[in-house]
């Protein structure tokens, strides 16, 4: 291990290799390394790391996998070239904000096989990150703040314990590969409709009933969805309520009626009460007549082919879900929207 950092500082050596060496410590003198671009540090017993680690201010890669960090070492946080950082198979519980929130210009991050239930907002200054990956650790939520990351190209996520993702999510326009597998979803976002890019979905061991509204606008190659618990189309005998709409719905849908007429006043004049604009922005569109309405009132679900539907391979059909706006366009006849029962 002296010989290879004496040689590397000797040839100024711009990576050095100390991978499976046994060591519990980084030597010290590895920072007068200070051409380094890459340093490869996986599977050790390395438990911390020396601050003098600060001058290795070009390193663009540190592999610091398979150790036994207990959680991410502070000198990180000042390292600002980093491009790649794998602290995979750690025992690290949490991810310092301080830390993370300096790492500005990375591209790749993988912390699988930890213990981390959660990520902090500070994620939103990874702008120009394009592979996450947390694979197999506690993750209990996601922050918002994921839909800051517009590069993202891969999302991994499976194995761990999200009950739901951000709306947010949809922000990430450039994501291919979204990897959510054996987790506790029992939805997905409604905007996931506008990842246009999106390949590969694994959804695979999770709480799903079925897929959001524009989930057949995706074109994706690959989908991943056995072990949930999906709907099935069985006849059932129902009962419809009487049409009682509040005040707030009623004025809610007039008020997005008006807004599509570009040059309607009601159009010119949202932008100057922001508050009411928020609210409106949560509203759906009728799959049969196609008017807006605030509120779901009638939850229903379609059966689609992949194959037929979606431009796959498989011949399988999936539930996705659909919202009507009343009891009047679920009786019209021409459509296939079932509404859902739970027993």
């Amino acid at each position: 291990m002296a010989d290879s950092v004496v040689r590397a500082l000797y040839g100024k050596a711009t990576s050095l290799t100390l991978s499976s060496k046994k060591m519990k410590k980084v030597p010290e003198c590895i920072s007068r390394l200070t051409n380094l671009s890459v340093l490869l540090l996986n599977n050790n017993s390395i438990s911390c790391l020396p601050a003098e680690l600060l001058s290795l201010q070009h390193l663009s890669e540190l592999n610091l996998g398979n150790n036994a960090l207990k959680e991410v070492p502070a000198v990180l946080g000042h390292l600002e070239s980093l491009k790649k950082l794998y602290l995979f198979s750690n025992q690290i519980r949490a991810v310092p904000p301080e830390v993370i929130g300096g790492l500005t210009k990375l591209v790749v991050l993988n912390l699988n096989h930890n213990q981390i239930r959660g990520l902090p907002p500070e994620m939103k200054r990874l702008g120009r990150l394009e592979h996450l990956s947390v694979l197999d650790n506690e993750l209990e939520e996601v922050p918002a703040e994921l839909g800051h990351l517009t590069r993202l190209t891969v999302i991994n996520l499976t194995y761990n314990s999200l009950s739901r993702l951000p709306q947010q999510l949809y922000q990430c326009k450039e994501l291919t590969k979204l990897h959510v597998a054996r987790n506790k979803l029992s939805s997905l976002p409604e905007g996931i409709g506008a990842l246009s890019k999106l390949q590969v979905l694994d959804v695979a061991g999770n709480k799903l009933s079925m897929f959001p509204v524009g989930f057949p606008l995706l074109h994706l190659k690959e989908l991943y969805f056995e072990d949930n618990w999906f709907v099935r189309c069985e006849p059932m005998w129902s009962e419809q309520d009487v049409v009682v709409l509040t005040l707030k719905e009623l004025a809610a849908r007039r008020v997005l009626r008006e807004d599509r007429n570009k040059s309607s006043l009601v159009h010119r004049m949202l932008p100057l009460h922001p508050f009411l604009t928020a609210m409106l922005a949560n509203s759906s569109c009728c799959a049969v007549c196609l008017d807006p309405f605030l509120t779901t009132w009638l939850e229903c679900v379609h059966f689609i082919s992949l194959k037929k539907d979606m431009n796959m391979r498989s011949s399988q059909t999936i539930p996705v879900r659909a919202l009507l706006c009343s009891y009047k366009c679920f009786n019209e006849g021409g459509h296939s929207y079932y509404g859902v029962v739970s027993r």
